[in-house]
């Protein structure tokens, strides 16, 4: 009984570990991209940054307003950035929210 209680505790733990886990992992793949869409930005328009980025957020399955990207030009940098809620349901009827801003700046 010493020893259930410890894995108990420790496989519960894991379970949750894992939805953030995977969210932050979410999080790094949209911020390298939008890294990628910056230091290539030269050959596209905005319009094709967003909506490239906007279909990647989709196919990670992001939250809604993951979608809305803010570029931002000038002739010395380029600046991409978007934010978004995700919400994790806990035990007890709990939710936890964090907020997740994903932001590049890249110079030509």
């Amino acid at each position: 009984m010493g020893c259930l209680l410890p894995l108990l505790i420790l496989a519960v733990a894991a379970y949750f570990a894992v939805d953030f886990g995977e969210a932050y992992f979410h999080f790094y793949q949209f911020k390298d991209a939008m890294g990628q869409e910056a230091r290539f930005a030269g050959d596209k328009t905005d319009a094709q940054i967003t909506t490239r980025l906007s279909a990647l957020a989709d196919s990670l399955q992001l939250p809604a307003g993951a979608e809305l990207i803010t570029v931002e030009r000038t002739p010395a940098r380029i600046s991409i950035s978007s934010d978004y809620d995700e919400v994790f349901k806990l035990p007890l009827n709990k939710e936890k929210v964090l907020h997740f801003h994903p932001s590049v700046v890249s110079r030509p």
